[in-house]
């Protein structure tokens, strides 16, 4: 309601939180914004800010990750003033109307996994925000533009509740000590997965559970259930580190962000959603795959948390390794859905599926050696595995004239590709073309034919960015190496500007 209570708070705010404070404008996690003046008392000198400063501290508000998260504003930041990360709002100034409406928009913007905003209420605006609603909703605006927070709480306990369930009979009681919770936490998670869905079904009750905390967490009943909330958090977290949201196309979920945006305070020690460490593992050189820690993983008493173990590196490692090559992407995907199918569909137990993704690793790693030892760059491997997916081919025509193919294969679609080639009909015809020849003069088996240049052309496409990528790259170093040689010969004398 005026700079001096903006000040004085401030100074109440730090007393209790000193390393929140900062004299630095670009730093601290507590700000106060408000109009400045000469003549100002004492109180308010510490706080005055230039406009380019007040610039300064808006961008650093407005961005999720910068340390400043407080900020006690006087009559600054309402029109236009746009901050989807922003989470709560304590209000303790009479307003009503669009200036009403406009604060509230501060904080009610859905953002990552933040469901909505709070108002906390200090100064009772209750009857003004119902006539601004009523504003909002003669205006034809669609959606509900408040939730009650008892209604939030509600839904925090029945979902709660849940969760419970899902975890019955596994005994937890002793949660809140952060060891103990991280001990408990492979046996939780063994017990999820051994239900019919019960990842999907957990992770979709402890997300509903989290949003409705979001939105009630300041309630003393609310607050009280904090470090139970916390820990089935950390339950869901392992299991969806790295996954999209139930495969709908939707960007990675930043559990990270969800947990500092929703708690204070959190039994979740820095690296807790490891699961490697959950496993009891130290996290290997995954690349290997060696046959020592394909055995820890198989002597894992959480046989569900080692099958989650296995398949995420397995995919880690399909899509780190062959990134460009489309027939061994599609093999190994192809045989770790299959698996991971009947496990799903409970047809095999768990210890099968163990078993089956052992031998799978082992035989991705010795391709992986194969591939090594044949002494072909990464694009010719592609073309190779795109020519010889036919295993007739193959047969007829021997490993030695395929690599002899791919290595050419290489060399000229290479040299013929222009930017945007993929979307131009008469290059793609003029490649279609040029590989045919090929095939032709190499006597490869008319009737594969067609398959096999869909094949190359589709293996082309992905690897002509790694391509780019590598031509930029010998463009930039050469580039360096001359400006490097003129500045050396200047210098020397030898040549001048």
């Amino acid at each position: 309601m005026s700079r001096d209570i903006c000040a004085r708070l401030y100074d109440a705010i730090v007393a209790l939180r000193p390393d929140w404070h900062d004299d630095d404008p670009s730093k601290g996690a507590i700000k106060v914004v408000m109009t400045a003046s000469a003549s100002d008392e004492q109180v308010l000198q510490p706080h005055h800010t230039t406009k380019q400063q007040k610039q300064d501290l808006e961008k650093r508000f407005k961005d999720p990750t910068d340390p400043l998260k407080i900020v006690i504003v006087r009559d600054m930041w309402l029109t236009g003033f746009d901050a989807p990360c922003l989470a709560t709002m304590y209000v303790d100034k009479p307003m009503k109307g669009a200036n009403l409406a406009q604060a509230i928009a501060r904080v009610n913007r859905v953002f990552k996994d933040k469901p909505g905003g709070l108002v906390v209420d200090y100064i009772g605006i209750a009857p003004q925000l119902k006539e601004a609603l009523a504003t909002y909703t003669a205006a034809k605006g669609k959606g509900l533009p408040t939730i009650d927070t008892s209604e939030a709480l509600r839904i925090l306990k029945t979902k709660l509740q849940v969760a419970r369930d899902l975890l019955h009979p596994i005994v937890w009681s002793g949660y809140k000590d952060p060891k103990t919770a991280m001990a408990l936490l492979p046996n939780c998670i063994e017990q999820i997965l051994t239900l019919p869905e019960g990842k999907q079904r957990y992770c979709d009750t402890v997300l509903a559970m989290t949003k409705a905390f979001a939105l009630c967490g300041t309630l003393d009943e609310a607050m009280a259930l904090n470090d139970e909330v916390t820990f089935l958090q950390a339950i869901r977290a392992p299991l969806i580190k790295g996954e999209d949201n139930g495969g709908d196309g939707r960007a990675p979920k930043n559990v990270d962000f969800e947990l500092r945006q929703l708690l204070s305070e959190s039994l979740v020690a820095e690296g807790i959603a490891n699961i490697f460490i959950l496993a009891g593992l130290q996290k290997p050189d995954i690349s290997i795959l060696s046959d020592q820690f394909l055995a820890e993983i198989s002597k894992i008493p959480q046989k569900n948390l080692a099958v989650e173990l296995l398949q995420r590196l397995l995919k880690e490692e399909v899509q780190t390794r062959f990134k460009t090559n489309v027939v061994k992407q599609k093999r190994f995907s192809e045989l770790l859905q299959a698996s991971l199918k009947k496990y799903a569909n409970r047809s095999i137990e768990a210890a099968q599926v163990i078993e089956e993704l052992i031998a799978m690793a082992k035989q991705f790693r010795d391709e992986a050696a194969r591939v090594d030892a044949m002494g072909l760059s990464t694009a010719e491997v592609a073309f190779y595995d795109a020519l010889a997916n036919n295993q007739s081919a193959h047969d007829l025509m021997g490993d030695a004239v395929l690599m002899r193919m791919a290595r050419e294969l290489a060399e000229k679609l290479r040299g013929n590709l222009s930017i945007d080639w993929q979307y131009k009909e008469n290059v793609r015809a003029k490649l279609r073309t040029m590989i045919k020849a090929l095939l032709k003069r190499y006597k490869y088996p008319p009737d594969q034919e067609p398959a096999a240049i869909a094949l190359v052309l589709q293996q082309t496409e992905m690897i002509s960015e790694e391509w780019a990528r590598e031509d930029l790259g010998n463009k930039i170093q050469a580039a360096v190496a001359e400006a490097l040689l003129k500045s050396s010969l200047i210098q020397s004398g030898e040549v001048s500007l």
